[in-house]
């Protein structure tokens, strides 16, 4: 099983590298992360494609997750993403920061809200995150 800091850098070599997930912060209650505006990750009409703000979520929330159950022996994959987008960006970074609001034995519940470059509110997502014993 990899390592807290192995299970960051997967992240970012994974999946996450191909839409740009820079991770900020890991530290005390929150996971903080963003990612740069560019054609990749837009739909036609120049506005940030809404399954990036979802995957930015699970990602920033299962690696909130798996960082605090790691010791345990314990894995952390997504089992739930509701996203609702509430303003679109078309530049900058989007800016995302994941807070957990239930953290039970076998289930976390994460909030994360999606902002643009002048702190208004994107995207928020309610995502669950399932934990489980590591094979």
């Amino acid at each position: 099983m990899a390592s807290p800091l192995e299970t960051i850098e997967q992240y970012a070599s994974g999946f996450d590298a191909l839409f740009g997930l820079e991770v900020l912060d890991t530290e005390g209650e929150h996971v903080s992360a963003r990612v740069k505006v560019r054609p990749e990750v837009c739909q036609p009409y120049g506005l940030v494609h809404g399954g990036v703000y979802a995957s930015i979520a699970e990602s920033l929330a299962s690696i909130g997750t798996a960082l605090s159950v790691f010791d345990q022996g314990k894995l952390a994959v997504g089992l739930s993403n509701a996203t609702s987008f509430l303003r679109p960006i078309t530049e900058g970074h989007i800016n995302a920061t994941a807070v957990p609001v239930h953290r039970g034995r076998s289930t976390w519940v994460w909030d994360v809200e999606c902002s643009d470059d002048q702190g208004r509110r994107c995207a928020l997502t309610r995502m669950t995150i399932a934990v489980r014993d590591a094979r």
